[in-house]
């Protein structure tokens, strides 16, 4: 009889146990997961913030969209006529709370420093891993300029998430070499799926 209720009361401390350790795990994943804020800048249209909003909440649900903005002043090159993606990054960051991260989105010509070209531009720009990121619609083609704003939003996004440039010419997180290749992309690879699954990305296939 003794033995039969020690091994009852070990069943229940083990099951105990598990549950606990269960519960433990499901609030980490919680506390990891973070809320994505898209932040247009006033020259965007609206609807082109809803189809990039659209195509992101399928695959990071947690998002909100908030009210357009003026670009910081120190942002723009008046000598090209942009906006420096580095000083919107850095402000966008500095506005960002812990829990969040931030994608600017703009229709402006953006740029950055790279190497020896004081002013290169870009489609976007983003911190690895960080709170924040950009990216623009100026360089993209006009006959599917919604489906490339989306990709191009979506790479930026994976940085902050902490993913490098993929060598996969399919993934979207390719290096863009100056280019626009973003036609041919047509997802992210599963290297890179799998560590964004990690970070409570949602795919419906690896």
């Amino acid at each position: 009889m003794k033995n039969n209720s020690f091994a009852y009361l070990l069943f229940l401390f083990l099951m105990f146990s598990c549950s606990e350790k269960q519960k433990t795990v499901k609030q980490q994943e919680q506390k990891a997961a973070i809320t994505i804020l898209i932040q247009p800048f006033r020259d965007i249209p609206s609807e082109k913030v809803g189809k990039v909003t659209e195509g992101i909440r399928k695959v990071y649900p947690n998002i909100k969209v908030l009210d357009a903005i003026d670009f910081p002043g120190n942002a723009y090159y008046k000598e090209r006529n942009r906006y420096r993606a580095d000083s919107i990054i850095k402000f966008l960051s500095a506005e960002t709370k812990e829990g969040f991260v931030t994608i600017g989105l703009t229709s402006k010509d953006i740029s950055v420093t790279k190497g020896n070209v004081k002013d290169f531009g870009v489609m976007g720009l983003g911190y690895r891993p960080g709170k924040a990121c950009v990216a623009s619609n100026f360089r993209l083609n006009k006959i599917n300029s919604d489906e490339q704003f989306y990709k191009i939003a979506i790479h930026e996004l994976g940085h902050t998430q902490g993913l490098p440039h993929c060598p996969e010419k399919m993934c979207f997180m390719r290096d863009a070499e100056g280019k626009n290749p973003t036609n041919e992309e047509t997802d992210f690879c599963k290297k890179c799926k799998t560590f964004l699954i990690s970070k409570n990305w949602k795919f419906s296939s690896i």
